[in-house]
């Protein structure tokens, strides 16, 4: 049976020291929504972080907490797994921490399907070292690193997860605080690696990095909230919606009711789809041609490594003759050694 929690129970005692206007505020208020939603024994928990301003977010937690060093929170957290498996784990880190120093640990453990809940939060930039741009940075931003403008092509979290053999991929925004909860339970009941990008606002060295698709005039016109077995529409009326265009072989975005559209030729999100072809098209959505997808895109059942570990022990064991210490001792070759008192 699940406990009764409120939001509060997971706040813990420590002054919160993010920047006033920071999205990290909105994210923590979103994950201790979720985690009071969902239920869990608050022991149960474990939130993992690297290094970054959203690295701190183990002291303001009032659960289990480790915070680890610089880009290697997924290793961390995967060696908890798999010594607890019953812990709910989430790995807590930054765009720089997960996808630059760390983006090894990030790949091997969406390939493994480690069953832990990893959320970055996406400024496109390093805040805590003042302004240096990161891997997710747009072309062409002027940055303390870049005074001319970058001149590297940044990743997309989602491609680098899908392409890893990843199951789980959403991705949401700061300010909404039910989308942001609705896909952090997804992704902590999903079994396996799920990845949630969380698009953040830093006030300080980026402000505004995501305004194309959350200013107030715009954000109904630029923004897709997918759920599965939904139709793919958005538009303040919801008079847009996304259809594949079969000629030229990708997505393109038409009008409710012009040229005989209906609702009915809208197409139907399928996030538990096997293939994913649909779900790498959704996450390269940008604005201003298309809505930027938000939501679970990606949710497909699979192998964990955990259950995989845990059945490759047990068959280990139903063969083995070594059943205690003293049959490990006495096995293989032995032999005696003779004592003469001279």
């Amino acid at each position: 049976m699940a406990e009764q929690y409120t939001p509060k129970d997971f706040k813990s005692n420590q002054e919160i020291r993010w920047c006033p206007g920071c999205g990290d505020h909105g994210i923590i208020n979103s994950v201790q929504k979720a985690m009071a939603e969902l239920g869990y024994p608050k022991e149960s928990w474990a939130v993992i972080s690297g290094i970054g301003c959203s690295s701190r977010f183990p002291y303001y937690m009032n659960t289990y907490g480790f915070h680890t060093i610089h880009g290697r929170a997924a290793a961390i957290a995967s060696g908890a797994k798999s010594a607890n498996p019953k812990l709910n784990i989430l790995q807590v880190s930054g765009d720089g921490d997960a996808l630059a120093i760390g983006g090894n640990h990030f790949i091997h453990a969406i390939r493994r399907n480690i069953d832990i809940t990893t959320l970055v939060f996406n400024n496109e930039i390093y805040g805590l070292t003042k302004g240096q741009y990161s891997p997710t940075t747009k072309l062409g931003t002027k940055t303390k690193t870049s005074p001319y403008g970058t001149i590297e092509t940044p990743f997309n979290p989602g491609e680098l997860v899908i392409g890893a053999q990843g199951r789980f991929f959403a991705r949401t925004l700061d300010m909404n605080i039910n989308l942001s909860a609705e896909v952090i339970e997804a992704g902590v009941r999903h079994k396996g690696t799920a990845v949630v990008e969380i698009l953040q606002n830093c006030v300080i060295f980026a402000d505004g990095v995501h305004s194309a698709i959350t200013d107030k005039e715009m954000k109904e016109e630029r923004q897709l909230i997918l759920r599965h077995g939904e139709p793919m529409v958005f538009g303040k009326n919801k008079d847009k919606g996304i259809m594949f265009d079969m000629k030229a072989g990708k997505l393109k975005v038409v009008e409710i009711g012009k040229d005989g559209i209906t609702l009915d030729d809208i197409m139907v999100h399928d996030a538990h789809s096997e293939n994913p072809s649909m779900h790498w098209m959704l996450v390269h959505m940008k604005a201003p041609e298309y809505p930027v997808a938000l939501g679970v895109i990606r949710d497909v059942e699979g192998t964990t490594y955990n259950d995989a570990l845990d059945a490759q022990i047990e068959n280990v064991k139903a063969k083995s003759s070594i059943r205690c210490v003293e049959d490990l001792l006495n096995s293989g070759d032995v032999w005696e050694v003779m004592v003469f008192n001279m």
